[in-house]
């Protein structure tokens, strides 16, 4: 992950937060706005939450409108990391394997898309074998073949030149690292990956060096999409990727306006997955998040690409008067501080503890925008969407309990306990672009303060994060003791969600994610044993396990898990939210109603 699947809060005044946080209590007791529909049509408070809002109104036709104030990273598939990106993608991109278009934790699950079923799964869970479905096209109407999903796959291995996107594949396929990518490929077809054959263009066959049992969902992440040699334009792809999907782009200018239209030699019949309502799919992006709230509101766009919740002002407005308009949805991230052990007095589980104790944890639900739209006080550190969460049941700080505003006893024993009874200096470090994590830190800071912990805050520009908090050479030099981020699982187990953060061998020079700097060998084992498991039960028992060594090494002070106040206009149809995409609604069969 780039920090995260999903980017690009808005740009929003800090002291909005707390108001927001007050007046939206007041809307979610019912001050205001109605449940049942209200205005215009709308379904109804929460009706596409987990579950189908207007189901059977979709109609062919008609232009599909998308707002935003984020743009994708890459809308190349190799390169492509963020979630609404990898959502978004499905118009012009199919994989062998994808989420399946249904509401909640079923969309987590993989489906057919390209192959005619899921994997024939042999050689002890090493070997995996696709047959391709008959009528699959490219744009041009030249077929799809297994050497095109090979070289799409390639591609992950040429991170000079596509850097950005997950690498699970290639960390999978290849983990000597032996294979140099297809632009550096010294064979002719510039298809010499070894771990994949394509003994013809209907077949392809997987060859893992380890069983991975999470293998079949990292082929259903966008970077397993196809790419044709002849239309590789390189690191230029994401301006026009070529489509093998029912919608083709049209015209793209980065940071303003992507429309997509129908792919004339896309087959419905070869194509289970995608309904194709719209005929013109448009991507608005604004500068102002008031803005584009106001225009959703107004009704001139049917909803945020980014998924990530109304602005403060905007969503007061719509939880007032446009009620029936706004879902709800737990999003699967988690918001959290994090404590570098490079960092003293980090170093010290007992300092790391006392910052958790001394945090007043209502007080940062808060900051984030209280129960409704920043989500209930988070506990431990697996999503709820995540096989092994359980949920805020587990709690062993008792954050949500009786320390939910903080424990100064608890705090000042671990202080002692780690050999700093006066209290301690650091640094909290926090992206300077996202409003919402500034107040979280301030209100960590004020509730530190009062068990003798100083923290000053350091805010970092949001877009240099990887050099930044990325670089444990610059948290050590800077004294970043304190990290603010947020994390969602790349796909729904364990493995997508917590391998990046938690094992030693995800510590990078550049680009890291295991800020905590964690090696331990019981948790980096626990893996090892995951990811052979095939058995589902015993792989959320490994999950569950995971977990709890996370927390009881008191690296994370989790926040909240997240929930958001998303706007879905009254004339969309077959709208839901779905569990493989964190908690968005799934974007590939939205129509408009008839």
């Amino acid at each position: 992950m780039i920090t995260q699947r999903t980017k690009g809060r808005r740009k929003k005044a800090v002291a909005a937060a707390a108001l927001a946080a007050a007046l939206l209590a007041t809307a979610a007791c019912g001050g205001g706005g109605t449940d049942d529909g209200g205005e215009g049509g709308a379904a109804g408070f929460d009706a596409a939450n987990n579950k189908v809002a207007q189901a059977s109104e979709a109609a062919k036709g008609g232009e599909l409108k998308f707002a935003g104030v984020q743009d994708a990273d890459s809308w190349d598939t190799t390169r492509g990391y963020y979630g609404f990106m990898w959502n978004f993608s499905r118009y012009y991109s199919r994989q062998l394997v994808t989420n399946k278009t249904e509401p909640g934790a079923k969309g987590a699950e993989v489906t057919p898309d390209l192959a005619t079923s899921t994997a024939k799964i042999t050689n002890d869970g090493k070997t995996y074998t696709y047959t391709l479905r008959d009528g699959i096209t490219w744009e041009d109407g030249k077929p799809i073949t297994s050497k095109d999903i090979k070289y799409g796959i390639e591609r992950v291995w040429a991170q000079d030149v596509l850097s950005g996107g997950p690498v699970y594949l290639r960390d999978v396929l290849d983990p000597k690292g032996e294979y140099k990518g297809p632009y550096k490929d010294t064979s002719p077809d510039k298809l010499g990956l070894k771990a994949i054959e394509t003994p013809d263009d209907k077949t392809i066959v997987f060859n893992l060096p380890a069983a991975n049992s999470d293998f079949e969902e990292m082929l259903a992440l966008t970077s397993a999409s196809p790419v044709r040699q002849d239309k590789d334009t390189k690191s230029k792809y994401g301006l026009k990727p070529f489509s093998s999907g029912p919608y083709k782009f049209q015209s793209y200018t980065p940071n303003k306006k992507l429309v997509l239209v129908r792919n004339e030699n896309w087959k419905q019949a070869s194509d289970p997955v995608r309904k194709a309502y719209p005929d013109k799919i448009s991507l608005t992006l604004f500068t102002n998040a008031n803005d584009m709230d106001q225009r959703l509101i107004n009704g001139d766009y049917h909803l945020d690409v980014n998924q990530t919740g109304m602005s403060p002002q905007g969503r007061t407005t719509a939880l007032k008067e446009h009620k029936g308009n706004l879902d709800n949805p737990v999003s699967g991230y988690i918001r959290y501080a994090v404590f570098p052990q490079t960092v003293k007095p980090f170093d010290n589980i007992h300092c790391r503890n006392a910052v958790i104790y001394g945090a007043d944890h209502e007080s940062l639900q808060t900051a984030r925008g209280g129960p409704v739209a920043g989500g209930d006080i988070g506990t431990n550190m697996l999503p709820p969407s995540v096989p092994g969460s359980e949920g805020q049941k587990y709690d062993p700080f008792e954050m949500a309990g009786k320390n939910k505003k903080g424990n100064a006893a608890k705090a000042k024993e671990e202080l002692k306990a780690c050999g700093q009874p006066n209290g301690f200096k650091t640094t909290i470090a926090v992206r300077n672009n996202k409003p919402v994590e500034v107040a979280t830190a301030e209100s960590l800071q004020a509730s530190l303060k009062k068990v003798g912990i100083t923290a000053e805050i350091d805010q970092f520009d949001g877009a240099q994060t990887t050099g930044i908090i990325g670089s444990p050479e610059n948290v050590k030099k800077k004294g970043y003791g304190i990290i603010i981020m947020g994390w969602g699982p790349d796909f729904p187990s364990v493995q997508g969600y917590g391998l990046p953060l938690w094992h030693s061998k995800y510590i990078l020079e550049s680009g890291n994610n295991n800020f905590a700097m964690i090696e331990d060998k019981t948790i980096d084992g626990l893996f090892d044993q995951y990811v052979k498991e095939l058995d589902d039960a015993k792989k959320e028992t490994i999950a569950t396990e995971i977990n709890h060594k996370v927390m009881e090494g008191g690296y994370y002070l989790p926040f909240v898990f997240e929930k958001f106040i998303n706007w879905r206009s009254s004339d969309l149809a077959n709208v839901y939210t779905t569990d493989g995409y964190s908690g968005m609604y799934d974007f590939v069969n939205l129509g408009l109603k008839k």
